[in-house]
């Protein structure tokens, strides 16, 4: 038997002598590239905190002791540890594992988190109301460096100082969360481990411990040790290697294999990929356009354009409440900012979205990568949010490209709008064949048209593949359809809502959540009008779905070509 297979929990861990840990260390190493490269997931941050999570594990006692990890990426080595390995085959699958930490796989997983620069937060809050129980329980959070760069984590910072919670907090300092960490963090950071400055932390009144060999077990293991005895909020500053010990993820210069992709995964073009190559182009065009990531340069598809054109593109950490005012300030300055976030993380930002940007009718168009159903990553990364609430903004556009044609189209109308927000979105997916129009009336497309149709579609964005396959299937149960892209699903176009008062029904498919939807919206404007058209809204229910394929989960809530026709049939009375 090995060392993992003899590890069922952490007091395995704990009863483990300080000599078979580095051998404990390489296996688990061995264990994730063999697992991780087969499922998918985050391999290199986990990778580099092998040595930093057995530490914890045997200075610490999970689930006792309140165990956090910002983000989670880096959280697979504490899953291992604490009698997941067994369940590593279906990492990311539906009813498997999930890729980040979660309450219902394990009592050692307290929070559910997988945005950055949270777990200090929580770990205030938990810090205070263990005291308030009068609870010994202890609290430690690992926070990576790149997380530091949010300016949430400096107000959780701001305030376990000033309340002096005995609270360690594990700073896993790697240089880099996807990309490199930037700004004045980055280089405090760089003078620490070289030993030639007092750490801020001290400055803000917490107890600072390191530099520190974060992939030394012992070196590590005391530190915490020592931290723990103080009885006061300690920062361990841990330097590990991110990838460390995977030559392929040493090597990888981009992110040193930050995520990969299951084993025999395709490669064809991305969505992504089609946004990377248009604003490289839509770049060497306008000389006013300038590009704004937060720290996800390369997932949003922003490498070409940086390369080209390095002075216009700006990586603000992990920051999107700052992107977001920042791009308002560069606006005001005579250019157009373009702000390249995952769908799911723009919630974070939306107040600087409605009254720093919108408020001003500033341009500033915002592509919201992983919009919709995003699959694996799970019910904390599906993108089902801003196509409702983006359309409460005064002013802004909101586009839902169906295509990589009408994506390139829609990208420049975006950047072309001069009098407020713009924002296109589009899922995390292959891309696939292009779509043509019949016709455009106002400001929509018709895609297939029947004189005499029993209702209408509203094929929003990717969704008009499925909806033309389910009128094909309708036509042949006698019930022809017509299918329309909005293109621009807010605000609403006149000529759609006329188009739909003419139609009995209408049903409005979409991969986002169902409230606050274009359904929703086009069924108030028509009772408004006093049409008798009855709408219905097909999309995704208010609630957090679970990880899975993107097909599959919108298989079971009916948004593929059999859910869509079955669901016309039974509104027009047919069977199926």
């Amino acid at each position: 038997m090995t060392l993992l297979e003899a590890v069922t929990g952490p007091s395995d861990v704990r009863s483990l002598p300080a000599s078979a840990l580095p051998a404990l260390a390489g296996e688990i190493r061995r264990f994730l590239v063999d697992r991780v490269t087969r499922a998918g997931g985050h391999l290199g941050p986990n990778l580099g905190v092998v040595e930093l999570t057995i530490a914890i594990h045997r200075v610490f006692d999970s689930p006792h002791d309140v165990v956090l990890f910002d983000t989670g990426h880096q959280a697979y080595v504490h899953k291992v540890l604490t009698g997941r390995a067994g369940a590593f085959d279906t990492l990311r699958r539906a009813g498997g594992l999930s890729g980040y930490p979660s309450a219902a796989e394990s009592p050692h997983d307290v929070i559910e988190n997988s945005h950055a620069s949270t777990a200090l937060s929580y770990a205030d809050g938990f810090a205070r109301g263990l005291r308030l129980r009068g609870s010994r329980r202890r609290v430690v959070v690992v926070v990576g460096d790149g997380a530091l760069t949010g300016g949430m984590a400096w107000e959780a910072l701001n305030n376990l100082a000033g309340a002096r919670h005995p609270v360690v907090v594990a700073l896993n300092d790697n240089g880099r969360s996807y990309a490199p960490t930037v700004g004045g963090l980055a280089a405090h950071l760089a003078e620490l481990r070289a030993g030639r400055r007092p750490a801020l932390f001290e400055a803000l009144g917490l107890a600072y411990l390191g530099p520190v060999d974060g992939h030394d077990v012992a070196e590590v293991e005391h530190a915490l040790a020592r931290a723990a005895e103080l009885g006061r909020p300690v920062v361990v500053h841990c330097v590990t290697r991110k990838g460390e010990g995977h030559p392929p993820a040493e090597r990888d210069r981009a992110d040193h294999l930050h995520s990969v992709s299951p084993a025999g995964a395709r490669g064809a073009p991305t969505w992504t990929d089609v946004f990377g190559a248009e604003i490289a182009a839509l770049g060497a065009a306008r000389p006013d356009l300038v590009c704004l990531t937060a720290a996800m340069r390369g997932p949003t598809g922003l490498d070409t354009f940086a390369a080209r054109f390095p002075d216009r593109l700006f990586d603000v950490g992990i920051a999107e409440q700052h992107a977001v005012t920042s791009a308002a300030g560069l606006a005001l300055a005579g250019l157009h900012p373009v702000v390249a976030v995952y769908a799911t993380f723009l919630s974070r930002a939306l107040d600087q979205v409605l009254l720093d940007v919108a408020l001003r009718r500033l341009p500033v168009t915002f592509v919201l990568d992983r919009a919709g159903v995003t699959g694996p990553d799970g019910p904390s990364h599906h993108g089902m949010w801003d196509a409702s609430l983006l359309p409460v903004v005064p002013g802004l556009r909101l586009a839902a490209p169906r295509d990589c044609a009408s994506l390139r189209e829609l990208l420049r109308e975006a950047v072309d709008v001069a009098d407020g927000p713009t924002a296109v979105r589009y899922p995390k997916a292959e891309a696939g064949d292009d779509i043509p129009a019949l016709r455009r009336v106002g400001r929509h497309d018709v895609l297939r048209a029947e004189p005499d149709a029993a209702g209408l579609i509203i094929a929003v964005g990717p969704m008009a593949g499925p909806c033309l396959d389910a009128a094909d299937e309708l036509a042949g149960h006698g019930v022809p359809v017509t299918v329309v892209d909005p293109r621009w699903t807010a605000p609403l176009d006149p000529e759609l809502v006329k188009l739909a008062a003419g139609h009995r029904l209408v049903l409005a498919v979409e991969d986002t959540t169902a409230p606050g939807a274009l359904g929703g919206r086009l069924a108030q404007a028509l009772a408004t009008e006093g049409s008798p058209a009855r709408v219905g809204t097909f999309a995704l229910p208010p609630r957090f779905l679970p990880h899975g394929t993107r097909a599959d989960i919108l298989r079971a809530h009916g948004l593929d070509a059999a859910g869509i026709a079955t669901a016309v049939l039974k509104r027009t009375g047919r069977r199926s």
